[in-house]
């Protein structure tokens, strides 16, 4: 009676496992019942939240979607006019609106001053929020009411900034001009020339954003261990060659994240454009945001098909920016 060696048993049992095919029901098929079964507390605790967050944000998109695809305006979406009701009677345009949009000067013209509205403030506020993260980083007296007062512009709510702001900037009777008229000098029209209404935009936007990313940077500062700073100044390393070869690596991470929220708050940033100058003078401050509003709710007759079609457009441009974002951040090695 012939007995098979160990290897001839192992092979022959894989022969038979090829014969039989896969097995049903394997560890990897399972797996999402028996973590659906492990953890079925935590699944019907969450439902609930996804429910309303995709009733909230998806049927508006659908919906916004959908109008983009139309002419609706005032006077042909459905309506109620006393005992009346008018049904809709606007028309599937298709992609027309995007081609108008994407062609026409006024969307391109608004989407360029949208873009240096966004990169200054981002680039304005990163750079302070910085510098005052690393000297609240160090050992001064009061520091912690420095950290107070520097915090205080994001404790109060946006349109009292914006208001007070505005009461400042008035050409008339803000503080700013009355400050220039006893120095000698002549009022500025800091909301009525177009240049200086941008400049007025881009200051009160800084001023609301540096308190986060200086907060967000003093927290990745306080993540760094001292000994690097002790080991490099012991090497004879200067404060600009540990800045740069210890502090910079060590905010990776952090800036890598404030950037990207700052960069998508500040492209939709309503508030302060919408409350300061309403776009204006003219169309001076107009964002995208701001101009899609406009659309919807300022001029006659309304345009709700224009309107969703640049909220569209918004949400396609902030989509491409996100996926450009990652992957650069993928070549230089950091995960988000």
């Amino acid at each position: 009676m012939a007995v098979d060696t160990p290897s001839q048993s192992v092979a022959k049992a894989a022969g038979d496992d090829v014969a039989r095919g896969p097995r049903r029901g394997t560890g990897s098929r399972r797996a999402p019942k028996r973590s659906l079964a492990t953890h079925w507390y935590a699944w019907a605790m969450v439902a609930p939240v996804v429910i309303v967050i995709a009733v909230i944000i998806g049927y508006p998109l659908v919906r916004g979607l959908y109008l983009s695809l139309t002419d609706a305006n005032e006077r042909n979406v459905a309506r109620t006019i006393g005992v009346n009701e008018i049904p809709a009677s606007y028309e599937f345009v298709g992609l027309d609106n995007y081609t108008d949009a994407l062609t026409g000067s006024q969307f391109l013209g608004t989407l360029g001053w949208t873009v240096v509205w966004t990169v200054s403030c981002v680039t304005l506020t990163f750079a302070l929020g910085l510098v005052l993260a690393n000297v609240l980083n160090r050992r001064i007296a009061g520091r912690s009411v420095y950290r107070m007062l520097l915090i205080l512009p994001w404790a109060i709510p946006g349109f009292v900034s914006v208001f007070a702001w505005r009461f400042l900037y008035d050409e008339r009777r803000g503080m700013l001009n009355q400050i220039l008229s006893g120095l000698g000098m002549d009022a500025v029209p800091w909301l009525n020339d177009p240049l200086m209404a941008k400049f007025s935009v881009i200051a009160v936007n800084v001023w609301l954003g540096v308190p986060f990313m200086m907060v967000a940077l003093l927290g990745g500062l306080q993540s760094i261990p001292g000994e690097l700073y002790e080991a490099a100044e012991m090497d004879g390393a200067n404060a600009w060659q540990r800045f740069r070869h210890i502090t910079l690596p060590g905010l990776r991470s952090v800036s890598t994240t404030v950037v990207l929220l700052s960069t998508i708050w500040t492209f939709n940033m309503f508030p302060v454009i919408f409350l300061l100058t309403r776009g204006g003078p003219g169309e001076a401050t107009q964002i995208l945001v701001t101009q899609a509003y406009k659309f919807s709710f300022e001029i006659s007759p309304r345009d709700f098909a224009q309107s969703s079609t640049w909220g569209v457009l918004i949400l396609v441009l902030l989509m491409i920016f996100a996926a450009f974002y990652q992957r650069v951040l993928r070549k230089q090695g950091d995960v988000w």
